[in-house]
């Protein structure tokens, strides 16, 4: 079998940041990596699914509303897929870094954390998301679009 693009990436040297993972026709799907890989400790499932539901949120009430595609969880617990169609990289970096943002200033209620809603609704830690998307941020809002390569 052939190996995927994502296991092609050098895991040794890649650093918290926002990278281009693939680009398929007109969707782009981003590399947003919170942790630098395989150095735990790494990001808790209950802090990746509020800052699931609050970037998914967020980034679906935006200007881009349309050309977001997905927002989801790595399962090495390290950062999250963003796909999005037909977007320029640089009004891609503009979408994240402004959704981070908010993110990270949110207050209140979790977006869809009902029964009726999710299907783990009670599995959410809203603190250790802020904590994580602040930090995140910090390293994210220099970023350029010649930053999103992979070395």
């Amino acid at each position: 079998m052939e190996r995927i693009a994502s296991f092609q990436v050098n895991h040794d040297t890649l650093e918290p940041g926002v990278y281009v993972s693939r680009i398929d026709g007109d969707i782009t799907t981003y590399d947003m990596r919170f942790i630098k890989p395989n150095t735990p400790p790494f990001l808790p499932n209950p802090v990746m699914h509020t800052i699931e539901h609050l970037f998914a949120t967020y980034s679906r009430n935006s200007k881009y509303a349309d050309k977001v595609i997905y927002f989801g969880p790595m399962g090495c617990r390290t950062g999250f897929y963003f796909l999005v169609r037909d977007m320029s990289q640089e009004d891609a970096l503009e979408l994240i870094k402004d959704t981070v943002f908010k993110c990270k200033n949110h207050t209140g209620e979790i977006p869809g954390n009902t029964a009726a809603e999710c299907g783990n609704y009670k599995e959410h830690n809203f603190n250790g998301a802020i904590e994580a998307l602040n930090k995140y941020y910090n390293k994210l809002k220099d970023l350029t679009v010649d930053n999103l390569k992979y070395n």
